[in-house]
């Protein structure tokens, strides 16, 4: 089972000096949190900041190793400006508003 630890070694692969929090949102080791704090991302939009760790993670995703990734990539500034922003959870059901899409089982 995937745990944090991993997780924020991967991250770590694509950001070696970033502030990095893995928060695991369903207690499988499949669904994800991660809060990446890094000066780099200074004048970047949130896609650009996020897609290199998607890239990484393409392979694990694809295994179904990790199902979801929720990702905040945030400088300094905005890690300070937002502190205490809570994750998204797509399976929470106390007050959930949105689709929740399963994919068929491959036979």
């Amino acid at each position: 089972m995937v745990d944090a630890a991993w997780v924020e070694t991967e991250v770590r692969q694509v950001y070696p000096d970033a502030k990095i929090e893995c928060t695991d949102l369903t207690g499988n080791g499949d669904h994800w949190f991660v809060m990446v704090v890094d000066p780099s991302f200074e004048g970047m939009r949130p896609l650009p900041r996020q897609r290199p760790i998607l890239s990484h993670f393409k392979q694990y995703i694809e295994g179904n190793v990790v199902h979801a990734l929720d990702l905040k990539c945030w400088t300094p500034e905005q890690a300070a400006e937002n502190e205490g922003d809570q994750s998204f959870h797509p399976h929470q059901q106390d007050d959930f508003v949105g689709i929740h899409v399963r994919r068929p089982s491959e036979e």
